[in-house]
């Protein structure tokens, strides 16, 4: 058993050698594949693998191009871009380019060029002494501020820079002025440093430097210019400057569309809300950087584009005469001016809501003396916007179509007593035309005659009551007032416009709980309106009941390198707000009412419209206001406001135009909006082909060359020039 056992073990043992053999043979043959794998790669391709190892980061590096242009509707620059000198900073790789380096750049750069320090505030230079001082201000922080980091670190470093750290010789507040610019750049992101009042030795000294200035470079930046002065200046918006870079209110939003902090951006108005459109495509370039972080490849990867070009609806002729009218007319308002400080016009296309023209002018204000400059006027337009005022009786088309709506007067039932009106514990109501008597009228005599009793009347119903007597209460329902503005609004009066800027006011509709109130609001003594709302109101009736939004901007083209606004690439489209509920017959019947208050001899525009050669209609109006205006002195003290809107022609309306002239004197007939109105109604007419000549002859201008307008001339004018045309007799 035991031999059996040995010579088995000695069988075993004979296979060993051999299996081990075979390993020996294949890992040597393994090796001898890998060693000549290596040498292979080490001989061929070792520059690329040692390139690719050391490849560390890639990063896309932007670059700024010029702003798009704004045009009017027929092809005239309104906004262009001025191609300036200047002087670039693009920050490197911030590992490597920290504060020191910049200061350093910064020192060399001003000794070469001129540098405003006039934007350099306190905390610019505490962070430039920071910055150069690291030393210094860290042995003056605790043991426990020098745990901090981050903000709260840069902030306790701060609050340590004394008032004598901070006295700057002016050399080096120059050195400050270019940290600030050059230090607020991100990594691989370009700033100018200077891009005003560059002048041509200071791009030589630059450029024969640039050896020794890393970063710097020299170019043509872009400025905005307006080629027509102040005209729509207050509405076309601001661009920010690179120094403020991105508004801190949308930085975040911005920040994850791709802008940097130091982009410069629409701020306000059209810059702003088709800032999209006119911003345009960075350049774009891949900076490629080796693990000690030097820059080894640039790469472009994309030229950039310059911003689209916008066109507005607004002809900058016609805006031009729109601006001249309203000037003229605030500079000579005459006997009833009172605290009138400003007047404003807004024209529209009703068939589309096309902004036509639009313009705000006032005199300037000094308030050192609490007192305007009569001989400054200044562009406001954006109070044609968001400033909101008393409209009295233009609002009552308006009303007229409530009544209908509510289904409280119809196209055959609508006649209504005109009476004086006194209810408990209020002064009596009445209408201009009729302060004692009773007078039956319909529908389109209210507006005519600009029946204040009539619209009282309409609210009377719609809340409930029926009937009234003399010192009775009201009785109306408490929602009253919430009906009848949910009507106004169906015609942009009390609410949002729709027009295509980031904001706008929607005037001041107080919250009340006295009754009277609802039937004030029915003859446009209540709630405030801007002229835009006016402006789209009048146009929802001009067209038959469509609400469009006012559009400024038409169209987007982009840039063409012949010149010009180029080919379009979008349509901003027309947009309906809402369609009010009218018949085509209670339409005509509120069109008819305009065109008797123009052309009829009660209506309250006929001094100017009667002989009007086309058929308008119109609608005026005056609130006893109160002052509101900036005057310390003058608050509350009590005022008219003189309104007209209208549209013409009347059958095929074209244009829709709103005046507002507030805080005339109380004794003011309110016929200065309707002048106004006159004159721009000739401006809109003289300015088309197959209206021109009818206007030439009606104004005398097309046989004696003269400008004198032919005007009726009423012969109750002087009895009546105490009187204002259509306001109520309760103090409101």
């Amino acid at each position: 058993m035991a031999r059996y056992k040995l010579n088995t073990n000695k069988a075993k043992s004979s296979h060993i050698p051999l299996r081990l053999n075979v390993l020996f043979v294949l890992a040597f043959l393994v090796f001898i594949a890998l060693f000549v794998r290596m040498g292979y790669i080490m001989l061929y391709n070792g520059e690329y693998f040692q390139t690719m190892v050391q490849q560390t980061e890639s990063t896309i590096s932007t670059g700024a191009v010029p702003r798009g242009l704004i045009y009017d509707s027929k092809g005239e620059v309104v906004v262009d871009n001025n191609p300036q000198q200047a002087i670039f900073y693009t920050r490197g790789n911030a590992s490597e380019v920290g504060s020191a380096e910049i200061i350093e750049v910064a020192t060399e750069l001003a000794s070469l060029i001129q540098m405003s320090t006039s934007d350099v505030s306190e905390r610019d230079m505490q962070d430039y002494f920071v910055a150069k001082n690291q030393d210094v201000i860290n042995n003056r922080l605790s043991d426990e501020e020098k745990q901090l980091s981050g903000t709260e670190l840069n902030e306790a470093q701060l609050s340590k820079v004394t008032d004598e750290d901070i006295q700057f010789s002016d050399a080096e507040m120059q050195i400050i002025a270019l940290f600030k610019r050059m230090g607020g750049t991100s990594q691989y992101s370009t700033v100018p440093v200077k891009n005003q009042n560059v002048t041509e030795a200071e791009i030589a000294r630059v450029s024969e430097h640039l050896s020794s200035l890393p970063g710097i470079s020299t170019g043509i930046d872009w400025q905005r210019t307006y080629p027509n002065g102040d005209m729509l200046r207050s509405i076309l918006g601001s661009v920010s400057t690179e120094q403020r870079g991105l508004p801190s209110e949308s930085a975040d939003e911005l920040l994850m569309r791709g802008y940097a902090m130091n982009d410069r951006v629409g701020t306000s108005y059209i810059e702003q809300q088709y800032e999209d459109a006119l911003r345009g495509t960075k350049s774009m370039q891949n900076i490629v950087t080796d693990a000690t972080s030097d820059d080894v490849q640039i790469t472009q990867l994309y030229e950039g584009n310059q911003g689209d070009n916008i066109m507005l609806t607004i002809d900058t002729n016609f805006q031009q005469e729109l601006d001249r009218i309203a000037e003229e007319a605030l500079a000579n308002m005459g006997e009833y001016q009172g605290l009138n400080d400003r007047v404003y016009i807004v024209a529209m296309d009703p068939n589309n809501g096309d902004i036509l023209g639009i313009t705000g002018k006032r005199f300037a204000y000094d308030d050192s003396t609490d007192t305007y400059d009569m001989t400054d006027i200044v562009d406001d337009t954006q109070g044609a916007i968001n400033s909101s005022f008393g409209m009295g009786s233009s609002i009552k088309p308006a009303m007229v179509a409530t009544g209908y709506m509510e289904d409280i007067i119809s196209v055959d039932n609508n006649v209504i007593v005109d009476e004086p009106m006194k209810f408990a514990a209020s002064q009596e109501k009445s209408s201009v035309f009729n302060r004692d008597g009773e007078v039956a009228i319909t529908d389109i005599e209210a507006l005519q005659k600009s029946s204040n009793v009539y619209m009282i009347k309409l609210a009377m119903m719609i809340g409930g009551q029926t009937t009234h007597e003399e010192d009775g209460p009201l009785t109306i329902s408490g929602d009253t007032i919430d009906i009848v503005r949910g009507h106004l609004g169906e015609f942009g009066l009390g609410t949002d416009t729709g027009i295509d800027l980031p904001f706008e006011s929607t005037g001041f509709s107080p919250r009340s709980d006295q009754l009277v109130n609802a039937i004030d609001l029915s003859y446009g003594q209540f709630d405030l309106y801007t002229p835009l709302q006016m402006a789209q109101f009048v146009s929802t009736i001009a067209n038959g009941g469509v609400r469009y939004a006012p559009r400024l901007v038409k169209e987007i083209r982009k840039p063409s390198t012949n010149g010009g606004a180029g080919g379009t690439t979008a349509t901003i489209d027309t947009k309906v707000m809402n369609v009010v509920p009218l018949s085509t017959a209670e339409i005509d019947r509120i069109h008819e009412g305009m065109r008797q208050v123009s052309h009829t001899s009660e209506g309250t525009a006929r001094y100017l419209f009667e002989n009007y050669p086309i058929q308008v209609g119109s609608k005026t109006g005056t609130t006893e206001a109160f002052y509101a205006g900036p005057i310390q002195y003058a608050q509350n003290e009590p005022v008219t406001n003189a309104t007209y809107v209208g549209f013409a022609p009347l059958e095929n309306p074209e244009i829709a135009i709103t005046v507002i002239v507030p805080y005339l004197a109380e004794s003011s007939t309110g016929r200065e909006s309707t002048q106004i109105a006159h004159e721009v109604m000739n401006a809109y007419f003289l300015s088309q082909e197959d209206t021109r000549e009818t206007i030439l002859n009606y104004t005398g201008q097309g046989t004696s060359g003269t400008t004198e307008t032919t005007t009726q001339t009423d012969p109750n004018a002087e009895a009546e020039a105490g009187q204002t045309d259509d306001d109520a007799t309760d103090g409101e």
